[in-house]
């Protein structure tokens, strides 16, 4: 099973500003526990909604509205792609990342734990099968 493990935002990482080095290095040794232990599969943080835009999609038109946008605790500041057994292991190494390495007492980070859906979920179609072609197709071009 694929997790998602979603690091939210807050008003700190909304400005932009970069990790501390202790940050930084704790989050260098708890991204290499992950690889190690084999369950890793992508990482990376992302820049403010100040530098994004989002595509609104209504009645067959499509807007754009560029960021910054208000609500930081609905934003997603970085994430991490995992492979894990079950629910409850994604859980564990949620529970591990260092997110509170220099983080005032006052103040609070949020990982959200999401499982990607399998094709097999879906069951048999053209669609599904559509889309297994096109992932072959990708896992070869990154070779």
């Amino acid at each position: 099973m694929k997790f998602m493990l979603i690091v939210k935002a807050n008003p700190e990482s909304e400005t932009g500003a970069m990790p501390t080095e202790e940050m930084l290095t704790a989050m260098g040794k708890f991204n290499e526990e992950l690889l190690k232990a084999g369950v890793l599969l992508d990482l990376s943080g992302l820049h403010p909604s100040s530098k994004g835009a989002r595509v609104k999609y209504r009645g067959g038109k499509r807007s754009v509205v560029d960021g910054p946008f208000a609500e930081a605790k609905e934003l997603i500041a970085g994430f991490w792609l995992i492979q894990a057994k079950s629910r409850d292991e994604a859980i564990e190494w949620a529970k591990r990342a260092p997110m509170d390495v220099g983080l005032p007492a006052d103040q609070e980070v949020e990982v959200e734990i999401r499982q990607l859906f399998e094709l097999d979920e879906f069951g048999e179609s053209p669609a599904v099968s559509a889309a297994r072609e096109l992932g072959k197709e990708l896992e070869r071009s990154k070779h």
